[in-house]
């Protein structure tokens, strides 16, 4: 595995090299203190790197706006976020941008690892936080939830969606938009029209209380770390 690390703080980006290089042998991580070296680095071997990882303070750069970049130069290589920041503001604004996970700088190097995996597995990495919406002040107050919200590749077994009594065709959608699909290629992977696609995916957002899809991912994996995660596999799209 090729890990791109993007990190202005010398120390910080050789520290992570090192707790990423401690996953295993296989792993080997090429470290970059900002975003222009980062453009550089994969506009020489781009298509060589499986993941990404990324700070949200850059000298050259908003951390944001990079990740958006990334995401829509590079869609098949996920970005996970490592900030000094763990404000759900924060969490959620770079979910919504298509990051895969997200560690706050003082979480345990045994955390990052973990992470790390998830996304490997196909799934979403967020730290304890508090589900509300978006548009409350960053500082707000929140209580955690006491285990990190870990989505994995496909959602929680069907007892833990059973209460919200989705269609089977409602299920494969929220499948597809815990991977972080597009309605586009939702419709794509399941041989429907787009508009048929907004209509499941508002019809799952209302059975889960939500009101976008970022909440969505947020709002299962709440559910997955207060249930425990198992593994659930995907039954073939219905026709």
């Amino acid at each position: 595995m090729r890990v791109l690390l993007i990190d202005d703080h010398p120390l910080i980006l050789t520290a992570l090299q090192n707790v990423i290089q401690g996953i295993g042998n296989h792993v080997s991580v090429v470290g970059v203190g900002g975003a222009r070296a980062a453009r550089e680095a994969l506009a020489a071997s781009g298509d060589a790197f499986d993941l990404m990882l990324l700070d949200l303070r850059l000298g050259d750069a908003d951390g944001f706006e990079l990740l958006a970049e990334l995401r829509a130069a590079w869609p098949a290589v996920p970005v996970v976020v490592v900030s000094a920041s763990d404000r759900s503001a924060d969490v959620i604004r770079a979910i919504d941008l298509g990051a895969m996970g997200f560690v706050p700088k003082r979480a345990s190097n045994e955390t990052l690892q973990e992470a790390l995996h998830v996304v490997m597995q196909g799934g979403i990495y967020v730290p304890p936080m508090t589900m509300r919406s978006e548009t409350e002040p960053p500082d707000a107050e929140s209580h955690p939830a006491s285990h990190p919200a870990q989505i994995p590749a496909a959602p929680p077994p069907a007892a833990a969606l059973a209460a919200f009594k989705l269609t089977p065709r409602q299920t494969d959608v929220l499948a597809l938009l815990l991977r972080g699909l597009s309605n586009k290629l939702i419709a794509r992977e399941l041989n429907l029209s787009v508009e048929t696609v907004k209509d499941h995916v508002a019809a799952v957002l209302r059975a889960l209380g939500v009101n976008s899809r970022t909440q969505a991912v947020l709002a299962v994996s709440q559910m997955s770390s207060q249930g425990g995660i198992a593994p659930w596999p995907p039954r073939p799209p219905s026709r």
